[in-house]
């Protein structure tokens, strides 16, 4: 469940999002060699609110532990801005490593924060959130446990101001940079060789938002080193869930749906139900 000997493969690492046990099995069951805890998420399906810092720790922590119960992949957990200083910064380091969690990301947004691909967002000063990143190498537990420094100053200082936040960052102990809301190919070339062969780098794809969507092979051959679809999930299910609603209340019966859902025995059959009664017969009386 480390990500560090991983990342020093050349080939790029996809993460895709997930919020709950079942889309972290149905992740794995597709071949992904890790996942991603996504905080917006978590926001979205969990409280039905927006991305906008109203999830909190314990939240996000139960969810890792849940998760962690079912799959044994490598997860990055969004651990937004740490969720207040650098005393809070070092809670989360803690709650989420005995969660499970395999790396955290850790962003420079005032608290609370935002979506990185909403407007108006505000930073914390760089030597504030470097802070924060010693604190939070400071309080892990083990070194496999992977910290990656986010900065949101693109959109909020400009391109120039990111990259020397980001080297700040680098020296503060950060395993892993993300770079957010890159706003063209060019920028996204331009970071690769800036950190090219220094420490890896992160790319977030959100549909919709201000970053080109470019596939994980593209990306790879840029330079970068993991790529994230955070919400991708969210806003699949969203959309199959509003047109199945639809459907129910207009027909009043699930059969005009039924080619486009699993039936009981099919879902069933990915969720293990039978490997998992087998097994508890095994502790059953003789």
């Amino acid at each position: 469940m480390t990500l560090r000997p991983r990342l020093a493969r050349e080939t790029i690492l996809t993460a895709p999002g997930v919020y709950d046990a079942l889309t972290a099995k149905l992740a794995r069951d597709a071949g992904f060699e890790a996942l991603y805890l996504s905080g917006a998420a978590v926001a979205y399906t969990r409280l039905g609110r927006p991305d906008i810092g109203l999830t909190s720790v314990t939240e996000m922590a139960e969810t890792m532990g849940l998760i962690r119960d079912r799959v044994d992949l490598p997860v990055i957990i969004d651990a937004d801005t740490g969720f207040g200083n650098a005393l809070n910064a070092q809670r989360t380091m803690r709650l989420y490593e005995r969660a499970g969690a395999s790396a955290l990301q850790v962003e420079d947004q005032t608290y609370p924060k935002r979506c990185g691909h909403l407007s108006d967002k505000s930073l914390i000063p760089a030597a504030e959130m470097a802070g924060k990143l010693r604190a939070m190498a400071d309080a892990r537990a083990s070194d496999d446990t992977l910290i990656i420094a986010r900065t949101d100053a693109i959109a909020v200082e400009g391109y120039a101001a990111a990259l020397d936040r980001a080297e700040l960052y680098l020296e503060a102990g950060a395993d892993v940079l993300f770079i957010e809301a890159p706003e063209s190919d060019a920028q996204l070339s331009a970071l690769a060789v800036h950190f090219a062969g220094r420490v890896p780098l992160l790319a977030n794809m959100v549909e919709g938002g201000a970053t080109p969507i470019r596939s994980a092979r593209h990306l790879e051959a840029l330079g970068f080193s993991i790529v994230i679809f955070p919400g991708g999930i969210v806003r699949a299910l969203a959309h199959a869930a509003e047109a199945y609603y639809a459907s129910l209340a207009a027909h009043g019966s699930n059969a005009p749906f039924a080619n486009q859902m699993f039936d009981f025995a099919e879902l069933n059959a990915r969720l293990g139900t039978q490997a998992m009664l087998e097994t508890g017969k095994r502790y059953g009386a003789e």
